[in-house]
C-alpha cells in the first residue's frame, strides 16, 4: 500500500508540473512572441478557467465513476502534455497560446481531482494523511517548472516546456502501470 501512495504522489507531482510551466516562461515567451503585459494576464487565467471548466464537466458527466480513474489520469496526462508542448511551436500565435493553456488546465482536472479519487479509493484508513501527501505533491509539482527554469539559465525557455511535458507523460504512465 505504501508503494501505491508513493506512486500516486510522484505521479501527481510529475503531472502537475505542466500547470505552471507557462508561468515559469512568461517573460521569455512574451518577449519572443511580442506579447503585451495584458495578454500575459490572460495566459495565466486561461489555465485556471480550463481547470474549472474541466472539473465541472468531469463532475457533471460522472466520467470518473463510469471509467477507470487510472485510465482517465493516464489519458489526461498525455493530452495535457501535448497541449503544453504546443507552447514550443514556433508558429503559435496568441490564440493558439490561449487555446493551449486552456486545455492544459482542462486536462489537469483529469489529473489532480482524479488523483485524489484514486487515493480515496485505496486509502480509506489514513485518508487524511494520504491526501496531505498528495497536496504536497501538487504544491511541489506546480513549483517545479520555476525550479527547472532557474537551473536552465543557459538553455532556451522551451527546455522547461519539454521537461514538464515529459514528466507529465511519465507520471501518468507510472500511475497507470503500477496503481
Amino acid at each position: 500500500m505504501r508503494l501505491k501512495l508513493l506512486v500516486i504522489v510522484i505521479a501527481q507531482f510529475f503531472c502537475t508540473s505542466v500547470w505552471f510551466a507557462g508561468n515559469a516562461i512568461l517573460q521569455d515567451l512574451g518577449r519572443e512572441k511580442g506579447l503585451s503585459a495584458d495578454f500575459l494576464l490572460y495566459l495565466v487565467s486561461a489555465v485556471q478557467i480550463g481547470f474549472i471548466s474541466g472539473t465541472l464537466i468531469f463532475a457533471l458527466s460522472g466520467i470518473t465513476d463510469r471509467f477507470s480513474p487510472s485510465r482517465i489520469f493516464f489519458y489526461s496526462s498525455i493530452v495535457a502534455a501535448v497541449f503544453n508542448l504546443g507552447l514550443s511551436a514556433h508558429s503559435i500565435g496568441e490564440n493558439g497560446i490561449l487555446f493551449s493553456r486552456f486545455f492544459v488546465g482542462f486536462f489537469l482536472s483529469g489529473i489532480y481531482p482524479v488523483g485524489m479519487k484514486i487515493a480515496a479509493d485505496h486509502f480509506e484508513n489514513g485518508l487524511g494523511k494520504s491526501l496531505g501527501f498528495l497536496v504536497g505533491g501538487l504544491v511541489l509539482g506546480t513549483a517545479f517548472p520555476h525550479f527547472i527554469k532557474s537551473l536552465s539559465i543557459s538553455l532556451q525557455w522551451e527546455f522547461v516546456v519539454y521537461v514538464s511535458s515529459g514528466l507529465c507523460v511519465l507520471g501518468g504512465l507510472t500511475l497507470y502501470l503500477i496503481v
